[in-house]
């Protein structure tokens, strides 16, 4: 069996957008590829706080890249640590504040939402099955934290007016309805570099599963990018290799045809 180390996007890669549960043969995959010698990592534009849905392969995690690249790390341990510039969020916050449009402000360890229009809600609460915005910080408390990540819900052509005036800003968008912006430097890409240098393997030794815009960075970084059959098309035009869907075993299937499992 070949031996990697596994980069897994959660959304719509690992996590059914159906059921909001991991199927069961990505399950056993990962479990197989664990006992065959590969490593597992997570690469998420989630902050650490909604990472609530791996808990039927938490034991088997060997580190995270979150906040689409901002904060990674093996443990206790920080890999990976870019906040967005102080001058930048202002500029956000201020922005979404006057132009009433919802934004996720993400800090260390607190996160924060303004929600004018309920766009918020209905997304991560009802789409994405995410029950940890319900009672957030207020936006002065996390604003004295490092910010990580702002999710902006805003459509593609405003992202672009946007991030024009925030100059330190890259974003990645894998939903038509917000995009995720990030201090530049910080993506999955990024991710799985500085995780590759620190664990001490070769870069392309990886294989990197994504199925949105904001996966990829990875899927060009990694020495084996895969898409899923449900990902957007500019995704599958860059991978190497497109597998089955997330509710069709595509972690599974793409596994075997690697030989890892």
């Amino acid at each position: 069996m070949n031996k990697y180390a596994l980069f897994f996007d959660i959304d719509g890669t690992l996590v059914s957008f159906k059921t909001h549960r991991i199927p069961e043969s990505t399950v056993r995959a990962l479990t197989l590829a664990r006992q065959n010698g590969s490593q597992v990592y997570i690469a998420t534009g989630r902050p650490p706080l909604i990472i609530s849905n791996l808990g039927q392969i938490e034991h088997l995690i060997d580190g995270y890249i979150t906040t689409n690249g901002a904060l990674c790390y093996i443990g206790n341990e920080i890999v990976l640590y870019q906040p967005i510039s102080k001058t930048d969020v202002n500029t956000c916050v201020q922005d979404s504040i006057n132009k009433r449009y919802g934004l996720i402000v993400v800090g260390r360890d607190k996160v924060a939402v303004l929600d004018p229009t309920g766009d918020v809600d209905r997304i991560f609460r009802l789409y994405l099955d995410v029950k940890e915005f319900n009672e957030p910080s207020p936006l002065e408390e996390v604003l004295k934290q490092d910010i990580l990540q702002l999710t902006a819900f805003v459509g593609a052509d405003y992202e672009t007016n946007l991030l024009s005036r925030m100059p330190d800003c890259i974003s990645g968008r894998w939903h038509p309805e917000f995009t995720d912006i990030t201090a530049n430097g910080a993506d999955k890409g990024k991710g799985i570099m500085a995780i590759a240098a620190h664990k001490g393997f070769d870069p392309t030794q990886t294989i990197a599963f994504g199925d949105g815009g904001n996966d990829l960075s990875m899927i060009i970084q990694a020495g084996t990018g895969v898409a899923m059959a449900n990902a957007t098309d500019t995704l599958k035009l860059h991978a190497d290799y497109i597998t089955d869907s997330v509710d069709e075993d595509g972690i599974l299937n793409a596994l075997r045809h690697f030989n890892v499992i």
